[in-house]
């Protein structure tokens, strides 16, 4: 590369810069976010009874998004597909920052999260969270207001029932989530854990909640996952890195064997993309402090929400909305 006077070329390498989220622009301010796509993390992990750590993970998940999109989007090798041009170009990705979480007082901390999930949706955006454990996902799903389906990856079932005021740990989000009167119906996807309660299972299930073992899974697909939702239904995606098999997460305290392959995932994903009316996605889960040392299971999270990302925003549905806000855009300025 060379520089001239007029235009002055930065390499920005990885490991230069505020590491926000792909790079992209800051947002502190709620109030003016003009984005189409607001990230924002919840570093809280007071919900893992096992090992802390989580807690970093939205720091680290953002470091290794800076490996992507370098040239303006995600080039697909694959497919020969460019991804994310509209989004990286014109701006349309903020970082929005974290969550401000309160030591030992989580109901302070997960209101301060339903209310930043609140804000984002007000100004239009579509929030993507970065966890923190997965006791995090519950405020955020009560953060909306419209009917929503809710899609559940993960190797447990995390539907503890609330015993001695245990409430919001990483087996209880969705105990909370199921009553919320906006949503419609809970899946639960990947579900294999030999640590897992019969009577949790079996809760789950005459909660009236679809719970799909990994055998299931390998029966009916990524499409047949999405086909359990009515076309086009408003849905939220919820994936806790265990999903995958123990030997892509090493920095997942709750890794499980005979997991998912990412191509499983992704290819889940896409068919979700392509069904439903997404509305939402979290990931959770991620602790950098027990990964090996490349960083591989924060660098797998990256690759995960960004490859979402490309999929979503290929969407018409989501190029018709990207054109909505855009006039919006305009009618302000």
């Amino acid at each position: 590369m060379t520089e001239t006077k007029d235009t002055p070329v930065r390499l920005d390498f990885p490991f230069v810069g505020i590491p926000s989220f792909l790079r992209s622009q800051i947002c502190t301010d709620l109030d003016q976010l003009n984005a189409d796509i607001a990230v924002f993390g919840i570093p809280h992990d007071e919900g893992s009874p096992f090992l802390s750590g989580s807690r970093m993970g939205p720091r680290s998940i953002r470091e290794h998004s800076l490996r992507f999109g370098r040239e303006g989007s995600i080039y697909d090798p694959e497919t020969r597909t460019q991804y994310l041009s509209e989004e990286l170009g014109q701006g349309l990705i903020a970082d929005v920052g974290d969550v401000d979480v309160w030591p030992t007082e989580v109901r302070t901390t997960f209101k301060n999260a339903t209310d930043m999930t609140r804000k984002i949706l007000a100004k239009g955006a579509f929030p993507v969270m970065l966890g923190g454990d997965h006791g995090v996902t519950y405020p955020v799903v009560r953060g909306f207001n419209e009917p929503l389906h809710v899609m559940h990856f993960d190797a447990h079932i995390d539907y503890a029932p609330f015993i001695h005021d245990l409430q919001f740990t990483n087996g209880h989000p969705f105990s909370n989530i199921k009553p919320l009167q906006h949503v419609e119906s809970l899946t639960q996807i990947g579900i294999r854990s030999l640590r897992s309660a019969q009577s949790q299972i079996h809760a789950s299930i005459d909660d009236g909640n679809r719970v799909i073992t990994m055998g299931e899974f390998h029966d009916i697909g990524g499409q047949g996952v999405a086909e359990i939702l009515p076309k086009d239904a408003a849905c939220y995606i919820s994936v806790d890195i265990d999903v995958l098999d123990i030997s892509l997460v090493p920095g997942c305290v709750s890794a499980e064997p005979n997991g998912m392959s990412y191509a499983e995932l992704r290819n889940t994903l896409a068919a979700l993309t392509t069904h439903a009316n997404v509305i939402g996605f979290d990931l959770v889960e991620v602790n950098p402090q027990l990964d090996v040392g490349t960083g591989t299971t924060s660098y797998l999270a990256a690759h995960t929400v960004i490859e979402f990302l490309g999929l979503l925003c290929s969407q018409p549905r989501w190029a018709k909305r990207r054109a909505e806000r855009a006039k919006q855009r305009t009618a302000r300025s």
